[in-house]
């Protein structure tokens, strides 16, 4: 018996088939066009304007990039942006693996010691209470207990354990990591917690009957196979860390100097030319960590 053929498709019916999924995508493409790709090219196009007191001054120069490397050549000292990109990248490194850690371990208890959904699933939710207020808020939160005369000093100090408030809890390098970590763990908790929950559970019970020690299964089961989430996590945070301004003018002090902070500093006073060059430098940085982080693993397969 012959199989039947579909009938044929009336004249024209082709072509809308091959236009259908260019419609269907047009949207998102001109949401992306409107709200990433043009604000970006007009921030390159304005780091090569030229800026006086009073105005912009529209054409093509590269004085604004010069300005930031000013110094630069000296090999006997590193110049004010190396200086900022050092200090913004230990802080990123810092938060990044402290978050890395954090996030890794309490992913790692609600995938795999919390055995019933609905538990789950208020732990989870339990996580994301810091998130329903201001990030401000949570940072302010901090200077009653970390300030010379705030809860942390006095303990110390009624313990007898220092005989003087110590400066450093507040305002300093460690203020400003706490804080981050505090704001942004979340961030690598979700994916890492979404790549383990997609784990195979048989795959821990073959590790397990193969005599692998839990130590073992974590190492050559649970974290490669994570690594997608682990990737995910690192890129969020890595992204906001390198531009956040915010929780370095607060936690800081104002004392302490940041890409993201000098480049609120310039558009504040009405230097946006050189504050979009500084920008547009961030982005590249930026996006070369992230291409280094994709290269161990290929999100788009994993995902």
């Amino acid at each position: 018996m012959s199989t039947p053929h579909a009938p044929p498709l009336p004249p024209g019916a082709a072509p809308g088939r091959r236009i259908a999924p260019w419609w269907q995508a047009a949207p998102f493409a001109l949401v992306f066009l409107l709200f990433f790709l043009l604000p970006l090219a007009l921030i390159v196009m304005v780091s090569f304007w030229d800026f006086n007191e009073y105005e912009l001054l529209p054409g093509f120069t590269g004085k604004n990039y010069r300005s930031i490397f000013a110094g630069c050549a000296d090999a006997s000292d590193l110049c004010v942006t190396l200086k900022t990109y050092g200090s913004t990248l230990k802080f990123c490194a810092l938060v990044w693996l402290i978050t890395l850690v954090t996030g890794f371990a309490v992913a790692y208890f609600l995938a795999f010691h919390v055995r019933s959904p609905g538990l789950q699933t208020l732990l989870f939710v339990l996580c994301t209470i810091p998130f329903w207020t201001s990030n401000v808020i949570r940072m302010i939160s901090w200077v009653p207990l970390l300030g010379r005369n705030g809860l942390v000093n006095q303990a110390l100090v009624g313990l007898g354990l220092v005989d003087a408030p110590v400066e450093w809890l507040l305002f300093s390098d460690f203020s400003v990591v706490l804080a981050f970590v505090h704001l942004y763990t979340m961030f690598m908790i979700v994916p890492i917690f979404n790549s383990m929950m997609r784990i195979d559970r048989s795959l821990i019970e073959a590790a397990s009957d193969s005599g692998a020690s839990g130590w073992q299964t974590l190492w050559n089961v649970i974290i490669p196979l994570s690594r997608t989430g682990v990737i995910i996590g690192s890129i969020f945070v890595i992204t906001i860390v390198m531009g956040d301004f915010v929780t370095i003018g607060v936690m800081g002090g104002q004392q302490i100097a940041s890409v993201g902070k000098i480049i609120q500093v310039q558009a504040s006073y009405l230097q946006f030319p050189l504050a979009a060059a500084n920008a547009v430098i961030l982005l590249a940085v930026v996006l070369m960590i992230i291409y280094g982080l994709t290269r161990w693993v290929d999100i788009r397969k994993e995902l």
